[in-house]
């Protein structure tokens, strides 16, 4: 059974990392749960792109997926940064030591959580809201820290993709996808 990914989308969500991430993630066979924060389904970016979330985020729990990814977006990052349900999502799901992960400014949603770690990227500016202590800046497209994945903007997210991927559904389909998607330029 392939394992589950959770997207949610908050208006003003980055369309390219939402939309790269998820499609990254469904290539390499995982099961990619899109989902809006409350019952309106079409979620309008920071660019006016519009996605039709799946439904509705609901009651999921940390039982139900085995990583939550959040795309970046200054809008959309304020607004999972002050729903209740994301942060106790987040809290529940780094209690179990489950992979989170979050792209461009989203580490300032895990900030607010209290799950993002030591070591972290994200967009550049991002660590004055957060902390620069522990900032890796653009040493690595994605900084892992325990169970917390993290990666810097629009530009890198089709290698924060394949970097889940390998952690979810390993190195095989890993290389499947990044050599279907021409992304050699991925460490």
């Amino acid at each position: 059974m392939p394992k589950k990914v959770l997207v949610p989308l908050a208006e003003g969500f980055e369309e390219i990392e939402a939309v790269a991430v998820i499609d990254v993630l469904r290539r390499g066979g995982l099961d990619v749960l899109v989902r809006s924060l409350d019952d309106a389904l079409e979620v309008e970016g920071a660019h006016g792109l519009v996605i039709k979330a799946e439904t509705a985020i609901g009651e999921l729990g940390a039982d139900d997926i085995d990583m939550i990814v959040l795309p970046g977006g200054g809008g959309g990052t304020k607004r999972l940064a002050e729903h209740a349900g994301v942060q106790s999502l987040l809290a529940a799901m780094d209690a179990k030591g489950k992979p989170i992960g979050a792209i461009c400014a989203a580490p300032i949603a895990l900030n607010a959580a209290g799950v993002l770690k030591p070591n972290y990227t994200a967009y550049p500016g991002v660590e004055k809201e957060i902390r620069t202590e522990g900032f890796q800046g653009d040493r690595a497209a994605v900084v892992e820290d325990a169970n917390v994945m993290t990666s810097r903007g629009p530009g890198t997210a089709i290698c924060f993709g394949l970097e889940i991927v390998k952690k979810l559904a390993g190195e095989s389909a890993y290389e499947s996808v990044k050599r279907g998607l021409l992304a050699d330029y991925c460490a």
